[in-house]
């Protein structure tokens, strides 16, 4: 019931942060408006983005999109063969390697 109750007040959070820039926006906008002869355009602009937004922050979690299991399984593909990079790099016979390519640069010099 804690995490719940965590969730609305992140959510209230999120919808306050989004309304104190929308109005903002529209404290912008009007004399924008006046400026620009659009009329209510921009104003109604601000106000529908708002709306949006606050609509998909209270939406419910079974309706909002998830990371497909392939995209999970890729991930950690990628991570795995990141891994193995960063073994073979910090092996010591890599570092021989490059001993050996440095000593091979010098005597062609």
């Amino acid at each position: 019931m804690a995490r719940q109750g965590e969730g609305q007040v992140s959510k209230v959070f999120a919808t306050a942060i989004i309304w104190a820039f929308a109005t903002g926006m529209l404290g912008i906008c009007v004399p924008l408006a006046g400026l620009t002869n659009s009329g209510v355009l921009l104003p109604l602009i601000a106000m529908l983005g708002a709306s949006g937004s606050t609509i998909m922050v209270w939406r419910p979690p079974q309706h909002r999109p998830r990371q497909l299991p392939e995209q999970m399984t890729s991930l950690q593909t990628l991570e795995h063969r990141v891994k193995n990079l960063e073994t073979i790099c910090s092996s010591p016979e890599f570092d021989l390697q490059k001993l050996l390519k440095q000593i091979e640069s010098q005597n062609s010099v």
